[in-house]
């Protein structure tokens, strides 16, 4: 395991860390540009030949949308205490999403005989990702589904990986049902993002395109931007775990390998100012690895000889400027009073705070997004939010009394940026109050 020493860390190891699994992209869209392009022009011909080619899945171009009796057997398949844990979760996910939704329209005096607002209403469509190549992930399809639905988008398409015989992730399927969405499509990575940009004869054209996925999913989004809104980047997951010397190493070591275990592309990494606590995690942390079964405990060892380790810093405010320059998809705080600490953070997907609070808590059930953005995109972008799923639209509205008082401005700045037929508008107006005297 690398442990580094924040005051020592050469330029070259610091650069890597914040970039984690980002250096790749440019490189993954390359390769992933020929599919792309081949969707566009092949439609869903080209969807069968890339599941055929990188699922090992053969489908025929009727199988491509999940029928409606699949749903019906994904419920009957599910124990029922998973099914209960997947509700649970619904509803602590759609009363945190439902707190989110700002007023429909409001307008506001600006000045006298100006009104202002906004007018708030839904995307038309949108499609999900679920991955699932290193995993199922009914907790991604709620994270998605359920701000769509109470966004109130009225075309919701869900894009997941079949498995090895055609089928889709049963509890996905459950979760999907719950939400109302039953446009679900067996296709995944990059082949998915371009058909949901452009459209083929079975998946049909969204305006918005948001989920988690591996990098070739971000490299096709990447190559999409301006064809279609692709979101927030989620792609690689990564955390930090900024702990002081009241925190127990072994929860430490065990709350490490969350992140861990999603791929060995995933960065973890142990931020603290205690190198006590530094050497205990590192002690406690080969057996913890061990203990998982295969592939995880592979995925682990891989991130802490990749994008994983521990940084060591003098104090807890050097520990937060590490932070915010990383800027994580998930951070814990498990720290002596983490609610002071909190003040200390300005960039971060998610920060959760004190010893009952992991990052496992709030992927599945707290209630608040899981999708978050990664590889240091937070310092600009949030979590996934019933907003992702709104759009607002300026409306403005001035009486002859406003329109008198700005006139003279309005001409003033219309003639002094070269624009006379902004001027000419106004005048217009103007002349025609004058006949009306």
């Amino acid at each position: 395991m690398r442990v580094y020493e924040l005051d020592r860390m050469s330029l070259e190891d610091e650069t890597r860390l914040l970039q984690r699994a980002e250096t790749r992209i440019n490189e993954l869209m390359a390769q992933v540009e020929p599919v792309v392009e081949e969707v566009r022009s092949k439609g869903d011909r080209a969807l069968l030949e890339y599941t055929r080619k990188f699922d090992g899945v053969e489908m025929k171009g009727d199988q491509l949308k999940v029928a409606d009796e699949e749903f019906k057997l994904a419920h009957d398949s599910l124990d029922p205490s998973l099914t209960e844990a997947i509700a649970l979760s619904y509803r602590n996910i759609k009363k945190y999403h439902q707190m989110q939704m700002p007023v429909q329209t409001w307008y506001a005096e600006i000045s006298p005989g100006i009104t202002a607002g906004e007018k708030t209403t839904p995307v038309t469509s949108v499609g999900l990702y679920v991955p699932r190549g290193k995993g199922s992930f009914p907790s991604v399809t709620l994270m998605l589904g359920v701000p769509a639905m109470v966004a109130g988008v009225e075309e919701i398409v869900i894009c997941t990986p079949p498995g090895p015989d055609r089928e889709v992730d049963a509890a996905s399927l459950v979760a999907a049902d719950m939400c109302g969405i039953r446009d679900v499509y067996r296709v995944g990575g990059a082949q998915a993002m371009a058909a949901l940009a452009y459209g083929t004869e079975t998946i049909p054209r969204v305006q918005q395109i948001l989920g988690p996925g591996s990098g070739y999913v971000s490299a096709a989004k990447r190559l999409l931007y301006g064809q279609v809104d692709v979101g927030l980047p989620a792609g690689p997951s990564d955390s930090i775990i900024l702990a002081d010397e009241s925190a127990s190493p072994g929860i430490v070591a065990a709350d490490l390998l969350i992140e861990a275990e999603h791929g060995p592309d995933s960065c973890a990494l142990l931020v603290t100012d205690s190198r006590e606590l530094a050497e205990k995690v590192k002690k406690i942390l080969p057996g913890l690895i061990d203990d998982l079964p295969q592939p995880r405990k592979d995925y682990c060892r891989q991130v802490f000889q990749g994008y994983g380790g521990i940084v060591l810093t003098r104090s807890v405010e050097e520990s937060a400027e590490f932070v915010n320059r990383f800027a994580p998809e998930h951070l814990e705080l498990l720290v002596h009073d983490p609610f002071v600490t909190l003040n200390l953070i300005k960039n971060a997907g998610e920060v959760l705070l004190g010893h009952y609070t992991p990052i496992s808590l709030s992927n599945y059930s707290m209630g608040p997004n899981a999708i978050l953005p990664t590889g240091g995109f937070a310092r600009s972008y949030s979590a996934v939010s019933i907003m992702d799923f709104l759009k607002r639209t300026t409306i403005a509205h001035a009486d002859a009394r406003g329109f008198a008082e700005l006139s003279k401005a309005v001409i003033a700045l219309a003639e002094y940026e070269g624009f006379p037929a902004h001027a000419r508008a106004i005048e217009e107006r103007e002349k025609e109050q004058g006949e009306s005297r």
